[in-house]
């Protein structure tokens, strides 16, 4: 098995996995702790045809939070049919609106900040995607 799977250090880890629930249709597949008895939760979630991780910080493992760290290194790219629909519903369960949805780029794209302080881009592509070798 081969890919990619950004793993996404929080604070709340149930309540993280809850949010990307709600506001981004995650579908929890894996799950360890995240009980009342071992708070401490590593998930796995899928959103179309990826995943990503969602786990509690673990400072003495060198896993930080963006809100140990006061900021996040990386945004993730939510690719959706209707980006206002879900920006507005992620705000509305309690993430930010750092940029409104707008064409940028031949894309449809806004961005939002969660309540666990990651950046989610989320928009469509407003043509074939990837582009003609023209845009290299």
């Amino acid at each position: 098995m081969r890919g990619v799977s950004p793993e996404l250090s929080v604070r709340r880890g149930r309540e993280a996995v809850e949010f990307y629930e709600a506001a981004f249709g995650a579908v929890e597949i894996y799950r360890v702790g995240g009980t009342d008895q071992h708070e401490s939760v590593v998930s796995q979630l899928t959103v179309g045809g990826t995943s990503f991780w969602v786990s509690d910080e673990s400072p003495p493992n060198g896993h930080f939070s963006p809100e140990s760290l006061g900021g996040s290194t990386v945004r993730l790219l939510l690719v959706v049919d209707q980006p206002q629909a879900i920006l507005e519903q992620a705000v509305a369960l309690g993430a930010t609106e750092v940029s409104p949805v707008g064409e940028e780029h031949g894309w449809l794209l806004g961005r939002v900040e969660d309540p666990f302080g990651h950046q989610w881009e989320i928009g469509k592509p407003l043509g074939e995607w990837p582009p003609g070798e023209n845009h290299r």
